[in-house]
């Protein structure tokens, strides 16, 4: 169906794996991605998800065109969650993105809706959309502004032109940039580091600063309030306290 699920202890991978179409998206691939997705908002399990493509050259091409032009585009974005079931998503988890090469066009958007990025020194990310005739739909230019320097934004959007990863790192656009072929790895790790952590405490934090984001101080403050509430009255903040009182390793359980 397009896609690779793994799951190492609380860390879920997503492949997308159509590396015969430079990993694009197509309709059954953008429901296995809407399934999956579905399923591990769910999962009390899961504390992190990696998100990458087969192969190391192509995270992923975006939208199959030509899938597209056979009619089912309007079908591709309306599956839960969006294009690829995430980029219309609130997810719950940490969603991180092991960007192996190219991220173009719904790739780069599939990249823009994750939470953090890590980049292989030979990844780069492009807007293609207006010299095809379109506009980026999924969410490319809701985010882009919110990651980038709106100058950057404007050019990447208007003309099409591609940014290299390593000038994607200066401008905090990635987290970590790694060694071709380390991505995968190196995002896994990082995952790993996340789920290590209270996982309540994960996740209010998450959500507090993707909120944010999107509305005015008093609005977040009130949310504050609310979710530390929850968060100190937890089984795990209570952990945290014994654990470092002990000089031991937390056990944190998602209570």
């Amino acid at each position: 169906m397009g896609v690779i699920r793994e799951r190492h202890a609380s860390i879920e991978l997503l492949v997308i794996d159509r590396p015969q179409a430079a990993n694009a998206i197509d309709l059954d691939t953008s429901e296995a991605l809407a399934r999956a997705l579905d399923e591990l908002s769910e999962d009390v399990e899961v504390r992190a998800v990696v998100v990458s493509g087969s192969g190391d050259r192509v995270f992923s091409a975006g939208m199959d065109l030509k899938a597209g032009q056979a009619g089912p585009a309007l079908a591709i974005n309306g599956v839960s969650g969006g294009f690829a079931g995430l980029t219309r998503r609130e997810f719950p988890h940490p969603l991180i993105a092991a960007v192996n090469g190219a991220a173009v066009g719904g790739g780069f958007e599939i990249v823009l809706a994750d939470d953090l990025v890590v980049a292989a020194e030979n990844a780069h990310f492009a807007r293609p959309e207006v010299t095809h005739g379109l506009m980026a739909a999924s969410g490319g230019l809701v985010r882009l502004a919110k990651r980038l320097p709106p100058a950057l934004a404007f050019e990447l959007s208007l003309t099409g032109e591609r940014i290299e990863a390593r000038r994607a790192l200066e401008l905090g656009l990635v987290n970590r940039l790694v060694p071709e072929g380390r991505a995968l790895a190196e995002a896994t790790e990082l995952a790993q580091q996340i789920a290590s952590n209270a996982p309540l405490a994960v996740r209010a934090s998450k959500r507090l600063l993707r909120f944010a984001l999107e509305h005015a101080d008093h609005d977040a403050w009130q949310l504050n309030e609310a979710l530390s509430q929850e968060v100190l009255a937890s089984e795990d903040a209570r952990e945290g306290a014994a654990a470092f009182s002990d000089k031991r390793a937390p056990r944190f359980m998602g209570r």
